[in-house]
């Protein structure tokens, strides 16, 4: 008999080394960098819910920063990476940038530990829908300024007065496109989120 067409993909298992696991959401506005992040870090091979950008989004999808963009989220990314020495999975999903999914936004930041938001300086205002949620959700978050090759540079002082940021909040720039700096911005999260929870059970036992 003939084989089948087409096969199952590979199952790529959680390592037995893994003992703790956290969901960590990639958010920002439309454009940032959020599918190019997690596709950049992940370990499995990303789940991506795109579809073409039609002419249905002119006017309402502001494209003059990636003149190129073909494609948009539509529901979300997936992908899977493990820190630590592999003892700490994390699983990331990015939420589509435009503000008329925030219901989705609301659904998928449930029960996430915290927060990686990227930021394009050429619009940061479109970071603000993103920030206001997990403000009012209370998910804790760092911020990554997504260094555009054609994006101004500012200072850190103007950047968080822009992004009305507390002073607490972490603050750092990446590549999305790039592994290394990436993992960094990831890595500044949790640990940032490591030292939130550090002082809170301290604080439990006053």
């Amino acid at each position: 008999m003939d084989s089948a067409p087409w096969s199952d993909p590979p199952v790529t298992y959680v390592p037995s080394t893994v003992t703790r696991s956290a969901k960590i959401v990639v958010a920002g506005g439309f454009g940032v960098g959020k599918t190019t992040l997690i596709g950049s870090v992940s370990e499995v091979k990303p789940l991506r819910m795109e579809e073409p950008i039609t002419q249905a989004s002119v006017g309402v999808d502001d494209l003059r920063g990636t003149p190129e963009k073909t494609t948009t989220t539509v529901a979300m990314d997936f992908g899977r990476i493990h820190m630590a020495g592999g003892r700490l999975a994390l699983y990331l999903f990015g939420l589509p940038g435009q503000a008329r999914f925030q219901p989705l936004w609301e659904d998928l930041t449930e029960g996430a530990l915290g927060c990686l938001v990227l930021a394009d300086t050429r619009d940061l205002d479109a970071s603000h829908d993103a920030l206001g949620l997990l403000e009012t959700c209370g998910v804790p978050y760092a911020i990554a300024i997504n260094a555009f090759p054609d994006a101004p540079s500012y200072p850190e002082a103007e950047l968080r007065e822009a992004l009305a940021l507390d002073p607490g909040t972490p603050l750092t720039v990446c590549d999305a496109r790039d592994r290394t700096s990436s993992l960094h911005a990831l890595i500044t999260l949790t640990e940032y989120l490591s030292e939130r929870r550090s002082a809170a059970l301290l604080e439990s036992r006053r």
